[in-house]
């Protein structure tokens, strides 16, 4: 069994991804579970990317630990994966500690050995594409890969001479001229990257410390792309002093990564040169596919028309979802997708071609032989045509996934069943059952429809597989397999259901665009309740502020406020004096989790009574709105007791 590994990008936890980028991972799975088809031992691997800037920026705006932040983000992908029913054989997260320590091993190797060196950087930087950028790279002086805006960012690091391997890259691109798919992307790296001169890569930052360490220089952390693009060979058990698993050994180098043409750059040159300064081979092709546009423009959270894959799911269902993205987005260009499209393409391919054939056939198998047939001799003219289109559709559709136009490939399967309700207008079997003369050969023309259902259905898997499992239960058979996708008349005698449900229903675009609307209303609130801007309150000058005084304390006793949920009476230490205040902390904190800790305290507040205490002073903390959590506001490091804050 010939073995055969894909990927995809790892998706970056900084947020839920919409259907865009979800389109990628099902184009991933329909072809691994077509080479699983065909008898490949498939090794299928995704993820999540979990380090940088951007993340560790989001978890202290949610007020949690980047680890928490993304352990809840990469739950909620994972089961969005689920929901779409990918079959991946792997599912790599970039805080798995196996990866992170090869990445340690990797950036180490590399720096002994001369292509990794410190410098020191000074530049314009994209925080959510983690990329610098010079003044010339930007467009109308804004990040050319988003649009957003850049920031002046000035520190050491660490450096990859990628100038070292541009000549043996460019050797590999001319003796492998199907590594970059479509040759469009790969025209573009040459003449706008490679051509104009490979810059050193910026392999490390300091500016932030959410980030697999560098283990000779703890200021450092790896930089996202040596991190992240790793993934493909740790994930594999790859080991840099030579121990790998045998997944390893059976499956590198990967025979597809497919990935979205915006980060094509860093697949097809920086990835290929890591691979060729570690010794190791080089991926046989990188695929990067287009984007999926709403309406023509990409989707924006401000403006309520990013399309969710559990959302589309939950009103048309996940398999016809997983239709409508493959058939819609070509090989080169982009996708369109929308509410309106959606719904006019399930009624029209899925509700009229498909689920009509199998309800028109399973109907009248059941009226007109009690719910069973076989094949007889009495054959009509239209017999061969129909055989014809059917058992030559698997070479058409294996041709198609070989060249990745897997749009084509799905439209060579619904050939199959768009001639079969032609075959129904042809032999009339309504007519037929009129004459009794003629029932040999309606129970062959039923049978024959049963047959390219079937079929049909079988190759439909790659793309559809829950419905095509229940399509064939409903024929009370199993999917063809390789051996026989290409033989018609195999089942001698086929039953089939009584009670087959609607696979499709025929949407009403008014309904439909009535849960669009609500949908998109409360994306919009969720997206101004996220961005929401607190009041900022009035100015005060410097005398003001030297009204306050704030000192460090220790809490030396923490006990609860009887008959409060809510209170904390504190005995705190302030330099010379204790003090007794009351804080509102008890949903967030317990009294003994407190003792011992250092807090900055507002020591001339006038004393009030709380529950019958006199509290003398306060206790500053800081609260997140959006997620209802308070941290207490503490010295960096201990201090001394009393020490003014100012």
């Amino acid at each position: 069994m010939k073995n055969y590994y894909i990927t995809t990008a790892i998706a970056y936890t900084s947020g839920k991804p919409h259907i865009g980028n979800i389109y990628e991972i099902i184009l991933a799975d329909s072809i691994a579970r077509f080479k699983r088809f065909e008898g490949y031992n498939v090794f299928f691997q995704t993820g999540t990317d979990e380090h940088g800037e951007k993340i560790e920026e989001k978890a202290n705006l949610k007020g949690v630990s980047p680890k928490s932040f993304v352990d809840e983000v990469s739950s909620v992908i994972k089961g969005l994966w689920d929901k779409a029913s990918i079959s991946y054989n792997k599912f790599i997260r970039t805080t798995d500690e196996y990866h992170e320590k090869q990445v340690q091993k990797i950036f180490k190797k590399l720096y002994d050995q001369g292509d990794i060196y410190k410098g020191y950087y000074e530049g314009l930087y994209c925080t959510p594409c983690e990329s610098f950028w010079t003044e010339s790279q930007l467009v109308d002086g804004k990040c050319p890969d988003c649009g957003r805006e850049v920031k002046k960012a000035k520190e050491e690091a660490y450096f990859f001479k990628m100038s070292n391997y541009a000549d043996r890259l460019v050797e590999y691109y001319n003796e492998h001229p199907d590594f970059i798919l479509p040759v469009s992307r790969k025209n573009e790296m040459v003449n706008n990257f490679i051509k104009k001169g490979l810059q050193d890569l910026c392999v490390s930052r300091t500016s932030f410390k959410w980030g697999i360490p560098v283990t000779f220089n703890d200021k450092h952390v790896v930089y996202v792309w040596l991190d992240a693009l790793t993934n493909y060979i740790t994930g594999l058990g790859y080991d840099v002093d030579g121990n790998n698993q045998q997944n390893y050994k059976d499956f590198w180098p990967a025979d597809l990564h497919i990935i979205g043409k915006d980060i094509v750059r860093f697949h097809v040159i920086y990835w290929p040169i890591f691979l060729m300064a570690l010794g190791l081979p080089l991926p046989k092709q990188v695929y990067g596919h287009g984007w999926l546009l709403q309406n023509g423009e990409k989707m924006s959270k401000s403006k309520g028309n990013v399309l969710y894959f559990d959302d589309l799911a939950d009103v048309f269902g996940g398999d016809a979802v997983r239709y409508y993205v493959l058939s819609e987005m070509g090989v080169e260009n982009d996708g369109l997708i929308s509410w309106e499209l959606l719904t006019d393409r399930i009624n029209s391919d899925l509700a009229n071609v498909y689920g009509n054939l199998v309800s028109r056939t399973i109907a009248m198998v059941n009226k007109y032989f009690g719910g069973k047939v076989k094949g007889t001799n009495a054959n009509t003219q239209f017999d061969e045509s129909l055989k014809q289109v059917v058992t030559q559709a698997y070479l058409k559709v294996s041709a198609k996934f070989n060249e990745l136009k897997v749009s084509d490939a799905l439209s060579e399967v619904m050939a199959i069943f768009k001639r079969a309700n032609k075959y129904i207008d042809e032999t009339c079997p309504w007519v037929l059952a009129k004459d009794e003369s003629k029932k040999n050969e309606l129970e062959t023309v039923l049978y024959n429809l049963c047959e390219v259902i079937i079929i049909g259905t079988s190759l439909l898997s790659a793309f559809m597989p829950n419905i095509a499992l229940e399509v064939v239960a409903m024929f009370n058979t199993n999917l063809r397999d390789i051996n026989n996708i290409k033989l018609f008349g195999l089942e001698k005698e086929i039953v089939v259901t009584k009670n087959a449900r609607v696979l499709f229903p025929r949407y009403d675009l008014k309904d439909i665009m009535e849960k669009a609307k609500a949908i998109q209303e409360k994306q919009i609130k969720e997206y101004e309740k996220e961005n929401a801007k607190v009041e900022a309150k009035p100015q005060i000058v410097f005398d003001d502020f030297e009204k306050v005084e704030l000192k460090v304390g220790t809490i030396l006793n923490s006990e609860k406020v009887e008959k409060s949920d809510k209170l904390l009476k504190n005995t705190i230490k302030i330099g010379n004096e204790t003090r007794t205040i009351v804080s509102g902390i008890a949903e967030h904190y317990k009294p003994e989790d407190i003792i011992g800790k250092q807090v900055v305290v507002v020591t001339n507040l006038a004393p009030r009574k709380i529950r019958g205490i006199e509290s003398n002073g306060m206790v500053l903390c800081a609260f997140n709105d959006e997620t209802k959590t308070l941290k207490i506001i503490s010295p960096e490091k201990e201090v001394e007791d009393g020490i003014t804050v100012g």
